[in-house]
């Protein structure tokens, strides 16, 4: 018998989470609520949900916080809501580890759309046959059975997003990825959010795994297309 995936909701306004938890039941999730930031963390720790779909406004902890914190103990799909539409703080909610964005109001279809697509890209992401992966003399190492990135021996605090990013690249060494494939790869299937984003997590990975970001040896830029990686694998 398969196992039901569970689904935290956690937004302030009763409807929303009744609508949200109609829908999820009818497309056979089990559903768990909460209607603060406080009561979330402490049901995500008691019901290990496998995806989270999160309010930013709620009148305590924010879902900025709320997101930042799950992020430090695990990689669970976050879907953000939000009535906020600006460039500026939907990038800010992908770089705290966002993994989408739904406006409000929202279609609950679409929305269930997303969750679908988030949690079958979680189940079928591709495992290289080494558990570990070295470049340039064991100065980069990707575990990605705990999903940790060390730099010269030092672990490095990545967003879901940039790890999915580094290790796409690195699993896919000799392929160039135009910006719309690393949408696809990273974001979810329906995504419709802005090209420029791609670069701002680009950016913020460079600054983290190069040791000059201006001049990178790990993720290469080619010009009017898109990325590769450019480290030189030694496999353990």
């Amino acid at each position: 018998m398969e196992v039901r995936k569970k689904v935290l909701v956690v937004d302030d306004e009763v409807k929303i989470v009744d609508i949200i938890k109609a829908y999820l039941e009818k497309f056979e999730y089990d559903v768990v609520v909460a209607f603060n930031g406080k009561d979330a963390l402490d049901i995500f720790e008691k019901e290990t949900p496998s995806l989270v779909i999160l309010d930013l406004m709620l009148p305590d902890l924010s879902g900025q916080e709320v997101c930042k914190i799950l992020r430090k103990k695990s990689r669970v799909p976050i879907i953000m809501l939000t009535a906020k539409v600006s460039e500026s703080d939907i990038i800010n909610g992908l770089n705290i580890g966002a993994d989408g964005y739904i406006l409000k109001p929202f279609s609950p279809n679409e929305l269930m759309a997303r969750v679908t697509a988030l949690l079958r890209r979680t189940e079928t992401e591709v495992i290289p046959l080494s558990n570990i992966i070295t470049f340039n003399n064991n100065n980069l190492t990707i575990d990605v059975i705990k999903y940790e990135v060390r730099k010269a021996g030092k672990t490095i605090n990545l967003t879901p997003k940039e790890y999915k990013i580094l290790s796409t690249l690195a699993k896919y060494s000799t392929k160039l990825f135009t910006r719309e494939e690393l949408i696809s790869i990273v974001f979810d299937d329906y995504y419709d959010g802005f090209d420029r984003a791609i670069d701002t997590h680009i950016k913020n990975l460079r600054q983290k795994i190069e040791n000059d970001s201006k001049k990178p040896i790990y993720i290469l830029t080619v010009h009017g297309v898109g990325y590769r990686f450019g480290g030189n694998l030694n496999e353990i």
